[in-house]
């Protein structure tokens, strides 16, 4: 080898030693960054030694999709268990404290306690104002399950806005990628960048990616619509200003295509955007139907009925009554009711109303007086309401729960069906979160950085480094020696 060429070579390796340095500093200091990918030197063999032809970035498009696919499914799982719980806390938490069913069942006690005693005034207060703490507590439970409707649609909006921007920023993300690729400039950044975007966008609705000519992006939603493809296709929806039990809140579109909403506890959708608009349109509302139907039940269970040997009236609110001010058909749902329930004002003696009218009857004229001798003592009315919370009445079937129940076991069917759903959505929460973190954890020892390898890299280059200056030293020394002979 002549000196010319050992010269040359050894400033070659000093340039690939300052490349392959750069990365490795690079790579070292984005260690703790999830969105990074490890990059190495790519290196060609010429006749001027060893060259740096490229830079290579790490990845493996498997565990990369896997982790996109888990990331959508555990936000899915996570959003939907908010939703439920935020249900649950409405009813008074672990305890189910401010339920239906605990309310009634206190009220049902309160009620024997004075048909014991039913000459007791004070009992025949106390038995009214239980009656008012459930009534209290199926309208706050209604207007709270709205709330959580309308914190879910407003949620929904921020979202739909947020996956907007995201999918403008893919957008010149992937433009940058593929120009690059065309002329031959490193698009590692680029790449990091947009598949930083794609865990974001994944988050918020699943994805399906398909990488074309030119490294070029295709997104899809896991229904098959076209999220991104050249350009970012516009998701649209429109808020609502309120919920009540008959309204329904509007849809999400993606180019055009209706989002469907996630199914099941442990659901279906992939992303916040599907179990949103679950916990919107499926879960706060069969709550609602449930509340609807137990306020339903207690006005028909507590009705006046007509007290003549022949009778033509027909059934008036008793104890509990609504904004109608009617006795609704049994088995029947009607939507809302529960979010006006009162206790009847004629009971209410601050009111000017009389307490004892439970006892007796009589709330809606002379008709429907059950104790016509007005004995102390009478307790037949007060026993049949006792007795009625226990029997057997006909609920509507778009309940979901058993359409033949007491209205006790009702109510509390329905704390069971909330308690099961929070059960299964918790557990299946846990479960996809660490599939999420496994696959996540996966796909960052493939394409992550190694602290330990890349400082182990950086003591070979010093070692090569200190060879390549020894060459270009040596050659000096020949240089000046061969420069001496001649001089």
């Amino acid at each position: 080898m002549s000196l010319s060429s050992a010269i040359n070579t050894a400033q070659t390796s000093l340039s690939n030693y300052a490349t392959q340095t750069s990365l490795l500093s690079r790579n070292i200091s984005n260690a703790s960054n999830p969105d990074y990918s490890r990059r190495n030197a790519a290196l060609a063999t010429s006749l001027a030694g060893a060259q740096v032809v490229s830079i290579q970035r790490a990845q493996d498009l498997v565990l990369f999709n896997k982790s996109i696919s888990s990331t959508a499914m555990a936000s899915g799982q996570s959003t939907l268990l908010d939703g439920i719980t935020n249900l649950k806390d409405i009813l008074g938490g672990n305890d189910y404290e401010n339920a239906p069913a605990t309310l009634i069942a206190a009220m049902r006690n309160t009620l024997a306690t004075y048909a014991a005693k039913p000459g007791e005034s004070t009992l025949a207060q106390t038995a009214l104002a239980d009656a008012n703490t459930v009534a209290l507590g199926l309208r706050d439970a209604s207007a709270a399950v709205q709330n959580v409707r309308l914190d879910a649609d407003q949620e929904i909006s921020r979202q739909v806005h947020t996956l907007n921007e995201l999918l403008s920023q893919f957008e010149a993300s992937n433009n940058n990628v593929y120009r690059g690729t065309q002329t031959g400039k490193d698009v590692s950044a680029d790449l990091d960048q947009r598949n930083s975007l794609l865990k974001k966008i994944s988050e918020i609705v699943g994805v399906t990616s398909v990488t074309r000519n030119g490294n070029d992006m295709a997104l899809y939603t896991a229904d098959g619509t076209t999220l991104f493809e050249t350009v970012a296709r516009p998701v649209t929806f429109e808020t609502s200003s309120g919920f009540s039990a008959s309204l329904q809140g509007k849809s999400i579109y993606i180019d055009g295509v209706q989002l469907s909403s996630g199914a099941g506890a442990t659901t279906t959708a992939r992303g916040s955007l599907q179990a949103l608009l679950q916990i919107r349109d499926e879960y706060a509302p069969e709550m609602q139907v449930h509340l609807d139907e137990i306020a339903r039940a207690l006005v028909v269970t507590f009705a006046e009925k007509d007290q003549s040997a022949v009778p033509t009236l027909a059934d008036q609110p008793g104890l509990f009554t609504w904004s109608a001010g009617t006795v609704p058909a049994g088995g029947t749902l009607v939507p809302g009711i529960a979010s006006t329930i009162t206790i009847n004002p004629a009971l209410v003696l601050s009111l000017g109303g009389n307490p004892q009218l439970l006892r007796d009857g009589g709330i809606n004229g002379a008709a429907y007086v059950a104790n016509t001798t007005g004995a102390t003592g009478f307790t037949s009315r007060l026993d049949s309401y006792v007795v009625a919370l226990e029997t057997p009445m006909a609920f509507d079937p778009a309940a979901g729960l058993s359409p033949s129940a007491s209205l006790l076991k009702f109510s509390s069917d329905s704390v069971g069906w909330l308690e099961l759903s929070r059960s299964e959505a918790s557990s299946a929460a846990e479960t996809r979160k660490a599939t999420q973190f496994r696959s996540l954890e996966s796909h960052s020892n493939a394409t992550g950085v190694s602290l330990d390898e890349e400082m182990s890299m950086l003591l070979e280059l010093e070692q090569s480094y200190k060879a390549s200056a020894r060459i270009i030293s040596v050659v000096d020394e020949m240089l000046r020696a061969l420069m001496a002979s001649v001089g």
